[in-house]
């Protein structure tokens, strides 16, 4: 006997919500994957100076949003099915996994939370590190100039502070655009571009994680009141 009354509405309101929810599991992988592939990061993410790898703790994050919206479409078939089929067992097994993805949703917010400040400083680090290379001639100057290099094509900058994105133009133009007049009245400090940078995309990640955890609560309970619903409906 199936449901009826305001329990059917219930019923096909979850089927929409979890819809949605499904959309959102493919818009989440499908922007991930952009920023996975972004060539701004991919370009300065993969550089190696010397021995030393640059900074990937962004691309943790990235993999486990990819892991989110891969298992988000999966729960959200399987909510769709389940209301559909008014199966107490298959909306049981869909609330423990939305349960499961909520925890795993703000432990990964906490996790970004405590690291957005440390990813674009650890690329900074990474940035001066080549910086004060190429500048002083070392051992590995070619290696350390063409990663510098990449940074200043790539977020069209150049310098770590006031003082040597100034000057290091007039002098060194192996290294930064030719056009020093240019560098001396804009703001081209590359600190500040890395900070725009991942700024800018944990920004976008955030909002993405707040309106999909909006979206999980509200499916949550009405997959609870449909639980009722479905077990009142076979009772009577």
């Amino acid at each position: 006997m199936g449901v009826e009354g305001c329990t059917k509405c219930i019923k096909y309101v979850l089927f929409v919500f979890n819809f949605i929810f499904w959309l959102a599991g493919g818009i989440i992988l499908g922007v991930a994957l952009w920023l996975r592939h972004d060539s701004q990061t991919t370009n300065i993410l993969y550089l190696q100076l010397g021995d030393k790898q640059a900074p990937n703790t962004f691309y943790v994050g990235i993999y486990i949003l990819i892991a989110v919206g891969a298992v988000m479409m999966f729960v959200g078939f399987l909510g769709c099915y389940g209301a559909i089929q008014e199966s107490q067992c298959l909306l049981g097994t869909f609330f423990t996994c939305l349960v499961i993805l909520f925890a795993c949703e703000v432990a990964a917010g906490i996790w970004g939370f405590v690291n957005k400040d440390q990813i674009a400083k650890d690329v900074k680090q990474f940035y001066d590190q080549a910086l004060q290379q190429a500048l002083m001639g070392e051992s590995d100057a070619n290696n350390a100039k063409a990663v510098v290099k990449t940074f200043h094509e790539t977020l069209d900058c150049c310098g770590s502070d006031i003082v040597t994105a100034t000057f290091t133009p007039v002098w060194r133009d192996d290294l930064c655009r030719k056009d020093s007049m240019k560098s001396f009245f804009e703001n081209t400090n590359c600190h500040k571009k890395i900070d725009e940078l991942f700024s800018g995309k944990l920004y976008l990640i955030g909002i993405a994680a707040v309106v999909v955890a909006v979206i999980m609560i509200f499916e949550m309970i009405l997959s609870m009141v449909l639980c009722c619903g479905i077990r009142n409906s076979s009772v009577y």
